[in-house]
């Protein structure tokens, strides 16, 4: 019978509105939407390989999806996500992020990334960027933002943040995310920050800068500086990174007059000294935080949010070509970034060992164990 077995997953995309009109409906939304994920799942990079998945699957599909008029056609999967509202897809997609969450006190890891295939230059089209939340301890994607380019981060992370749960969270933002604004906001979520902190906060960056100089040239510790060191290595690379803590209540007084970083009470520099094919390369970074960590925890915090670097940002373009992908039309390019966040997060939530990549194969191949990923 066909739809006999539910997909939960498909529940919460239900309340996605058709954008066709009832004349063009020859399948179904949910039925579009699901094979595109399954698709995505198993390895397709475009609507092709997304057709092609549902005519060869097309007798499992019967299990669970209605497919009145069989598969669509390769064309139909591209306009249709052309079309489908991209901000209702975005919430259906929280909601079930949210529901599948099973750590709610996380760090938090925003970044941004541009979708380079999707610039469309005879038709005026910029590239897609979109800002990314990464929870490290789930290893879930928990939404994203699109913006017309980098510079627009600023505007686009207050968004994201109005879109997340930060009770007791940590949320850690690279330099463009270092403003006021949003320290206040993570703040009033009930969330904590780490925000790194570069040249674009002039002053304070100078003063952070210089604070931690003298410190670290005193022979006794100054400011109730602490620190720690750890080493990793792998790959022919040795990393050291040290982390420095200060948080001292008068420095951080002087540092944050009227409160301006709304509950600032430690300073840190982590600086990482990396050995590869005999070189040896330094590189100190700065941040502000709203609670006073251990320097290990701080280490731990700033590897944490490079996650969202190695886990999401260069899986989604080794492992699922995204920077290649050539889906332009519409709002498919947006459409189709929640699509492969999908895919990650079921892949990465499937408890067996091996690989994303290794994960899309077998997902290919088995279809019990493409069962297992979707959660059927």
């Amino acid at each position: 019978m066909p739809g006999a077995r539910k997909l939960a997953l498909a529940s919460y995309f239900a309340t996605v509105d058709d954008p066709r009109i009832d004349r063009t409906k020859a399948h179904n939304l949910l039925d579009i939407i699901v094979i595109t994920i399954c698709a995505v799942i198993c390895g397709a990079d475009d609507w092709v390989g997304v057709a092609e998945f549902g005519t060869s699957k097309a007798a499992w599909l019967k299990g669970f999806l209605e497919l009145p008029n069989g598969i669509p056609s390769h064309d139909t999967f591209g306009r249709v996500f052309a079309r489908i509202n991209p901000d209702q897809f975005q919430q259906s997609f929280l909601q079930w992020v949210q529901a599948v969450q099973t750590v709610r006190t996380d760090i938090i890891a925003i970044d941004g990334k541009t979708h380079r295939g999707s610039h469309d230059r005879p038709n005026g089209q910029a590239a897609l960027h979109l800002v990314s939340a990464w929870a490290a301890e789930n290893r879930l994607v928990l939404g994203q933002i699109a913006v017309n380019d980098k510079s627009n981060e600023i505007t686009a992370i207050p968004q994201l943040l109005d879109l997340l749960d930060l009770r007791g969270c940590t949320v850690t933002i690279d330099a463009m995310g270092c403003q006021t604004a949003i320290a206040a906001k993570i703040r009033d979520g009930q969330g904590h920050y780490v925000l790194a902190l570069k040249a674009n906060q002039t002053t304070l960056y100078a003063d952070v800068q210089a604070l931690f100089a003298d410190a670290r040239a005193a022979k006794q510790p100054e400011y109730g500086m602490t620190s720690a060191t750890d080493t990793t290595s792998g790959h022919g690379r040795i990393e050291t990174r040290t982390a420095y803590v200060i948080s001292d209540p008068e420095v951080i007084a002087y540092l944050n007059p009227g409160d301006r970083w709304r509950d600032l009470a430690s300073v840190a520099l982590v600086e990482a000294q990396r050995t590869a094919d005999g070189r040896t390369t330094t590189e100190q970074r700065y941040y502000l935080l709203d609670q006073v960590h251990p320097p290990t925890d701080v280490n731990a915090l700033v590897r944490g949010h490079w996650g969202i670097e190695n886990r999401v940002h260069w899986v989604l373009d080794v492992i699922f070509h995204e920077d290649a992908s050539r889906i332009r039309t519409g709002d498919a390019p947006q459409n189709m970034g929640v699509v492969r966040h999908i895919a990650l997060n079921l892949l990465r939530q499937e408890p067996s060992k091996g690989s994303v990549k290794s994960k899309r194969f077998r997902a290919a191949l088995n279809n019990a164990y493409l069962e297992r990923v979707l959660g059927i």
